[in-house]
């Protein structure tokens, strides 16, 4: 296992402001043999708080979606020279009130790292999905889905 955490937790505060502003942090970001995997704690402050008392719909969306870019930084950041990493589209199902503090995990398999990395190679500006599952006290509160693509720079 390779340990990213310090550097996607420096470069996601310091070059995301609203990441910084609402005070999420990567908390893991790694490579095992079977995936890259970063995850986001979102701590629950009362500014940030919905008319539920739960944390605001895009403060969540916002740590959600930054456990996925910590995947993609993971994953891809060799290849910052070749092409620029751009999140397409993203969805978050909200299933539970959430509670406390929020933690987003963000996986990816190594299979379909190595697809992307193939494709781009290939000359093709590949497309790929990080899947976030977001927790707090209680359990699973909802689920992001986010599609990506690497756009090669052009030469």
């Amino acid at each position: 296992m390779r340990d990213f955490t310090e550097i996607v937790d420096n470069f996601s505060r310091e070059m995301i402001p609203l990441v910084k502003t609402l005070g999420i942090h990567v908390t893991e970001a790694v490579i095992t043999d079977s995936e890259v995997r970063a995850v986001c704690t979102l701590p629950d402050r009362p500014e940030q708080r919905n008319h539920v008392g739960g944390p605001h719909a895009g403060a969540m969306f916002t740590a959600a979606e930054s456990a996925s870019g910590g995947v993609v930084q993971v994953a891809f950041a060799d290849l910052i020279s070749q092409a620029t990493p751009l999140i397409m589209n993203g969805g978050m199902r909200f299933q539970a009130l959430a509670l406390g503090d929020v933690v987003a995990t963000a996986t990816m398999p190594v299979t379909e790292i190595a697809r992307v990395r193939s494709e781009l190679a290939d000359g093709k500006r590949p497309e790929f999905f990080v899947e976030v599952v977001v927790t707090s006290g209680d359990g699973v509160t909802g689920h992001l889905s986010t599609h990506w693509t690497l756009k090669p720079h052009q030469r």
